[in-house]
């Protein structure tokens, strides 16, 4: 007895296509790396690529929000092109940052000299062609204004202590505080670059209700 089959899957056959595999969740199939609440504990996170733009500037500053409109631009442009293609389809994920010149006791009080690099996790198929292709949309459109910047990364931070902060980004230090005393209590120190992954929009949800993964890679004492 013959199978049944679809149109697009006979479609797919004659075209000499494989069927592309169903919505791609990052944060879903990683979901250990991004386990996390108010109690801080080690994890072990792997090595991701992302979408990476950096800059210096005030956060919320106009450079800033270049940069994040940006890094979306391109995000979603790589992401529609390839779902109109046919090809496998995603989920964006959530914005993250690393902030090189955090210290456990906080940012330098001169926020102008923040240096930063906004981050979108983005699947291993993505590729450097596909980020060209999406830069050049967008500036057809008018939209590209600081997409150019925008470079796939591969981040590898390895072991990290980690805690869901809730609360006003500037009250940031007490949960470090915690991670730092949980981390030593396990034989580790805090080392390398400070990351966030923004649960919550800002411009969506009260300071004291925002939910803030923060990520901290430690070394053996």
């Amino acid at each position: 007895m013959r199978s049944a089959t679809t149109r697009s899957e006979a479609k797919g056959k004659r075209a000499g296509k494989a069927e592309p595999e169903g919505k791609l969740d990052l944060y879903r199939k990683y979901r250990k790396e991004y386990a996390a609440t108010t109690m801080p504990a080690l994890v072990a996170v792997g090595p991701a690529t992302y979408l990476s733009i950096s800059g210096k500037g005030v956060p919320g500053g106009p450079a800033f929000t270049e940069a994040i409109g940006a890094l979306y631009g391109v995000a979603f442009t790589v992401k529609m092109t390839r779902k109109f293609a046919g090809e496998r389809d995603y989920v964006v994920s959530k914005l993250e940052g690393r902030w090189p010149d955090f210290k456990p006791e906080g940012l330098p009080a001169d926020k102008e000299q923040w240096t930063w690099q906004m981050l979108i996790r983005t699947p291993d198929f993505v590729n450097e062609q596909e980020i060209g292709q999406a830069v050049s949309v967008l500036e057809k459109r008018g939209k590209g204004a600081g997409a150019d910047r925008v470079r796939l990364e591969t981040i590898e931070e390895g072991r990290c202590v980690q805690a869901l902060h809730i609360g006003p980004y500037e009250n940031e230090g007490e949960t470090m505080c915690r991670m730092g005393t949980l981390a030593e209590s396990k034989g580790f120190k805090l080392s390398g670059v400070h990351h966030e992954i923004y649960i919550s929009d800002p411009r969506r949800v009260a300071p004291e209700k925002l939910k803030t993964i923060l990520r901290h890679p430690v070394e053996k004492i």
